[in-house]
């Protein structure tokens, strides 16, 4: 006896209820034809994942009702097909002073046009990007139902999400009947998430005794990405299938029965490189973000510099060379090398290339300011003059042509402040703004080492790697000038802003208590111009977007 399950792994959008009814509908379809009885779809598939404040709106609610109805009418035909479907329920009952809550994260089993069983998720996260409780009541019960063709069913425990990250639930379902766990996810990616995932469930799986299916989310929402990577384990904790990272999938999973044990087979992609998941996470994340908003194409500032050439090569990975447009805007400081770097790179990419001299500008400001500024010597205020010039162009330029701007700054920059309020953070989405200064060196010389795409060269002038990083705003400026090594400043960011170790505790381990007090000075002092940052990728466990949310006034010291 033979159950044949399909893991829709789909890359939904947000509020498209149509359009992901339809994907559901189809997935459905051509796995019942390739002979699965059951099919999982992601949590909350119906109105993608998260639509955050939509959920509070009972005419949002009220419609993903009606459209996990319509993939039910849609799918009547199908005998024996059991498809679950994640989807918010529910609403606010509101009296003149009070709103009660009871608005579920749920998930239906949908079989012949019937929806036949409803459940809604125990466990909803509040940390990090999850906000579950501000939308959503915990369920209570468990939720067996059979799957499989008549006389040749399995009682299958549905879970979402992180009700299998605890005992109870998982326990529960296997007390009431469970021979199967199916669990339905959308658990954004951090670099290490998918390891993390999959040593939880082993954990789950070995404590309760039953084999596990994992279907999870593939997409870009904004500022996170779901990577996809569903799987399958047996019961005794082993691989039995696993998708494959980033793209849409349907995973096909065995379920057969030997001597009393039930047995899950399917194909098993291979693990991928931390940077390899890292790279397609950011490639993905600027795909998603263009097409779902409908930008036919990008730009942004060339420099010459590391960002800028990073940034580049990601857009060009996601979106073609045809829809990507490299400007570069030199100031009276810019090194020859940076013109020839810059030539250089968008040469090797192939894509429109301009140089936009910055200096009439600049000497035009100048003179304005002059008699203001008369007796003062020049300092930052002339270096952000020049960021500001930029910001302008590029903004111009987006406006005229209706492309987006992608801004270059990446994590170290923007926790401590060495970046321009409406200069090189004006755009629209910031690539890699979750990336240390580190990372980004590290990411560039996997990118110059690997070829996914198949271009057939290092798309990154090796120069552009190996030279000091410098803003270029002043004569022979680096960026050291101003910050500690990026070694240093990038050990000290991870500890103490993703891992909220203390200012004592960095120092009792050896860093220096100048660099320490320096660093993370910077970043409370710079915590205004985050809050004025375009949204952009998330792909550590701690970003500066959801992850963060700090006072501006704040004088606490720790």
């Amino acid at each position: 006896m033979t159950l044949k399950i399909c893991i829709a792994q789909l890359n939904l959008v947000v509020g498209d209820l149509t359009g992901n009814a339809k994907k559901i509908v189809a997935a459905a379809q051509t796995a019942y034809q390739q002979g699965a009885r059951l099919v999982l779809t992601p949590e909350l598939s119906i109105c993608g994942y998260a639509a955050e404040d939509l959920f509070l709106r009972h005419a949002f609610t009220s419609a993903c009702d009606d459209a996990v109805k319509a993939v039910a009418a849609a799918l009547a035909d199908l005998k024996d097909l059991c498809v679950v479907v994640g989807h918010p329920t529910g609403g606010d009952q509101r009296t003149r002073s009070v709103a009660v809550q009871s608005r579920f994260n749920a998930a239906s089993v949908l079989r012949e046009g019937r929806v036949v069983a409803t459940y809604a998720k125990r466990e909803l996260p509040n940390y990090q990007v999850f906000d579950e409780r501000r939308y959503f009541t915990p369920g209570k019960d468990v939720c067996v139902f059979e799957a499989g063709e008549a006389g040749q069913t399995r009682k299958i425990g549905l879970l979402i999400c992180e009700d299998a990250w605890f005992d109870q639930p998982a326990r529960e379902t296997a007390l009431a009947g469970a021979e199967l766990l199916a669990v339905i996810n959308a658990s954004p990616f951090h670099v290490g998430k998918g390891d993390e995932r999959e040593q939880m469930m082993r954990e789950r799986v070995l404590a309760c005794g039953l084999p596990l299916v994992y279907a999870h989310l593939v997409g870009g929402q904004d500022e996170v990405v779901f990577e996809g990577r569903s799987f399958a384990l047996n019961a005794d904790g082993s691989m039995a299938g696993r998708a494959p990272s980033f793209i849409e999938a349907g995973l096909m999973v065995d379920v057969t029965q030997t001597s009393g044990e039930m047995h899950l087979s399917s194909t098993i992609t291979p693990q991928r490189s931390s940077d390899a998941d890292l790279w397609d996470a950011l490639v993905l994340g600027v795909r998603d973000y263009i097409d779902k908003n409908g930008f036919p194409s990008v730009l942004l500032g060339l420099s010459g510099g590391i960002d800028s050439a990073l940034v580049l090569a990601i857009a060009v990975d996601a979106l073609g060379k045809e829809r990507v447009r490299a400007v570069m805007m030199p100031s009276p400081y810019t090194a020859d090398i940076s013109w020839i770097d810059a030539r250089d790179m968008a040469s090797r990419l192939g894509v429109r290339y301009d140089e936009l001299s910055i200096v009439p500008e600049f000497e035009a400001f100048k003179a304005t300011l002059a008699n203001e500024f008369k007796g003062l010597a020049e300092d930052t205020t002339e270096e952000n003059i020049q960021a500001r010039i930029r910001g302008i162009l590029l903004m111009a330029l987006s406006n005229k042509f209706g492309s987006i701007v992608l801004t270059t700054g990446n994590k170290s920059e923007l926790a401590t402040g060495y970046c321009t309020l409406y200069g090189d953070m004006a755009g629209g989405f910031a690539v890699i703004k979750d990336l240390a200064k580190t990372t980004v060196f590290r990411l560039a010389r996997w990118r110059n080492a690997h070829d996914p795409y198949g271009t057939g060269q290092e798309p990154i002038p090796v120069r552009i790697i190996t030279r000091p990083p410098s803003a270029e705003l002043r004569p022979d400026q680096t960026d050291q000038d101003s910050l500690p090594p990026y070694e240093v400043l990038d050990a000290i960011l991870e500890r103490y802003m993703e891992d909220d170790e203390s200012i004592e505790q960095l120092i009792a381990d050896g860093f220096s208590p100048a660099d320490v007090e320096r660093v993370t000075r910077l970043i409370k002092i710079n915590e205004y111009k985050r809050r004025q940052s375009p949204v952009g990728i998330r792909v550590t466990h701690r970003s500066f977007g959801k992850d963060w949310r700090y006072p501006i006034t704040n004088r606490f010291r720790a």
